[in-house]
């Protein structure tokens, strides 16, 4: 087997109508996996498989609400049924609340609760927790699995404005490394990628104004990214592609694979 081919795979992507899960779920499949994409908008999702069966990839839609159990629970056997037995898994699903965004005219004490929990219960429940649940037992059974968690550099360094959201990425990085030490023994690693700024349809309007320009927030990002500019999704692929791989990365459990320009390493 090449170091860098998943033929033989069976991956899960969740959030796979996003874009970095979208991106990740196309170059697994052109690595050779079969790809199940999860997620809740079915005209995307449906369309994404499509394409990248149009290419030669083998993919296929399920629908599932990450943060619901039994959607989760459902389309894993759906899965199963279709592709076989699931050796890898991506949770992409992810997100902010604008009602947690903090801002002078809504500061960090007057952020309500509920805006704090949907924040918690997307980005940790949905993004980590719940699907590792589900789709982690058939992956111990079997003795083999490669889990991948998407986390953020904002849960390394708090940014000013999403504190709900950092908290909750910093969640999936401590959960990550609980994981990979508790499924070690039994064949199933664990690692997480930490995107640095990509843009997307969540975020463009904080970071572009309406006439296409960069507003003050991306001068900011850049002047604090060493490479000056923002992550291609397509970027990602390789990182995701190396720890899903047995063969590239079968000694890699509890690693947070930096993917971010240099934003974590810029100082004064």
């Amino acid at each position: 087997m090449k170091l860098f081919d998943l033929t033989g795979e069976v991956a899960v992507v969740i959030g796979a109508t996003g874009v970095i899960g979208g991106a990740i779920a196309e170059g697994m499949a052109e690595a050779g996996a079969r790809v199940a994409l999860l997620a809740r908008s079915r005209e995307t999702g449906e369309a994404r498989a499509q394409a990248i069966r149009d290419r030669g990839g083998e993919a296929a839609y399920f629908s599932a609400s990450a943060t619901d159990a039994v959607h989760l629970r459902e389309a894993c056997a759906a899965v199963e049924s279709r592709f076989g037995p699931v050796s890898v898994l991506v949770n992409c699903a992810g997100g902010n609340d604008p009602e947690s965004t903090v801002s002078a005219e809504n500061p960090f004490e007057k952020i309500p609760l509920e805006a704090w929990m949907a924040n918690y219960n997307l980005n940790f429940v949905g993004g980590a927790l719940l699907p590792c649940q589900v789709f982690g037992p058939g992956m111990l059974a079997r003795g083999r699995g490669s889990v991948i968690h998407i986390a953020s550099v904002s849960a390394h360094l708090p940014l000013s404005r999403v504190v709900s959201y950092s908290a909750a990425k910093a969640a999936v990085l401590n959960f990550s490394m609980f994981l990979a030490r508790e499924w070690a023994p039994k064949g199933v690693r664990v690692n997480t990628i930490t995107p640095g700024f990509f843009p997307a349809g969540q975020n463009k309007k904080l970071l572009f104004k309406e006439d296409g320009s960069p507003s003050e927030r991306t001068r900011a990002i850049w002047g604090h990214t060493p490479m000056g500019r923002f992550g291609e999704a397509s970027e990602l692929v390789g990182a995701a592609i190396f720890l899903a791989s047995e063969k590239a990365s079968s000694f890699v459990t509890g690693a947070d694979l930096r993917v971010d320009g240099g934003f974590l390493c810029q100082t004064i």
